[in-house]
């Protein structure tokens, strides 16, 4: 398996400041990694030092096996998709797409070439002669995208491409980014802190904090295997459950208890590994608690109803049960009102428990 893009020990600091630290990926041909991660993790910093705009303190990059770690941003084989536009104002669509190719003195009928080709994929042909000022925000985006796709390079990268656009426009770009991947099959690293658009894109989500990355993988493993607390915390809207409490041993059986109610592990992954008198967090998604159904679901727990928050396909339901507050996804069709009495169940085959010391995955 061959890698497209390789960083090596990457350490990067401003001053006193370490920005990233000894970070180590690699990205295989042909793949769409997202770098997720909060406002200051440093998502964009290991963008821009793999697009060459910022000079790393230390470690390697290699883009296609060749060591690129001192090269120009021109000599690396990218194309750059930033979050603001960036476009000519007084160019046309057109002579913004052609600009940095005939900068290159590529030849006039290879320009034509590659910019109706990359008008026919991104849907712009219509506005080519149009000036920026005179495009939608989305219209816009599209343009810059088509800026790199021109070039015709191995990778391209994305720092938050879409974060100007509004709701709508945003899912219908990603689908377009999605829909360009999947023809043109280069290598993509896209920035973003909007977990959907990880989620959806990725073909793997590395999940940053502080300058690491947390966990790298793909959306469903993230999703229903988060490797520590951050992880699960930062994945799901609304956010996982949290129930503090610690693994007892009764009769043989280990259970989770919290506030003195007891919780069965059966079907736990690795149900098999638990001991008592540890303190852990049972991590449940809203749409793993089953409410007043009764197959299937072990032991049932009272709770209250304390909010019902209605979302059209489904309503999420903010319950109190056991001393903690849980919010709980059911079907649209389904009401409750404030205060009312519900039995819970939760489906701990997919559930997470975590070391309340470590906040490592158990």
């Amino acid at each position: 398996m061959s890698h497209s893009v390789s960083i090596k020990d990457l350490s990067l600091s401003f001053g006193a400041v370490k920005v990233l630290e000894n970070l180590n990926l690699d990205i295989v041909d042909g793949e769409f990694i997202v770098l997720l991660g909060s406002s200051g993790c440093g998502k964009s910093t290991l963008l821009n030092c793999i697009a060459g705009l910022l000079e790393p303190t230390d470690g390697q990059i290699f883009i296609k096996g060749k060591n690129v770690t001192w090269e120009e941003p021109k000599d690396r084989g990218i194309g750059m998709v930033f979050q603001s536009y960036a476009l000519y104002p007084q160019m046309s669509v057109k002579k913004n797409l052609s600009f940095g190719l005939q900068v290159a003195k590529m030849p006039k009928d290879e320009i034509e070439k590659r910019v109706q080709r990359a008008a026919d994929i991104l849907q712009i042909g219509p506005l080519l002669d149009r000036k920026p000022s005179a495009l939608s925000g989305g219209q816009r985006q599209r343009v810059a995208i088509g800026r790199a796709l021109v070039r015709d390079v191995d990778v391209f990268l994305f720092d938050e491409p879409l974060s100007n656009l509004d709701a709508k426009l945003r899912s219908e770009l990603r689908v377009e980014i999605k829909r360009l991947h999947q023809n043109l099959k280069n290598t993509m690293i896209y920035v973003t802190h909007d977990q959907i658009e990880a989620l959806t894109l990725a073909d793997r989500i590395a999940i940053m904090k502080s300058g690491e990355i947390q966990q790298l993988a793909d959306s469903n493993t993230i999703y229903n295997q988060p490797r520590n607390l951050f992880v699960a915390g930062f994945i799901g809207s609304p956010s996982m459950n949290f129930l503090h409490g610690d693994l007892v041993n009764e009769g043989g059986e280990i259970f989770f208890r919290t506030h003195d109610v007891l919780f069965s592990l059966k079907g736990y992954r690795s149900q098999e590994t638990l001991t008592g008198g540890r303190k852990v967090v049972l991590g449940v998604r809203p749409e793993h608690i089953k409410v007043d159904e009764e197959a299937g679901i072990g032991e049932l727990h009272e709770a209250i109803v304390d909010i019902e928050e209605p979302m059209g396909a489904d309503n999420l339901l903010w319950l109190k049960h056991a001393g903690h507050t849980m919010s709980v996804r059911i079907g649209g069709t389904r009401r409750y009102a404030p205060g009312a009495k519900v039995r819970l169940g939760f489906d701990m085959e997919v559930a997470s428990l975590f070391d309340a010391q470590t906040e490592e995955r158990i």
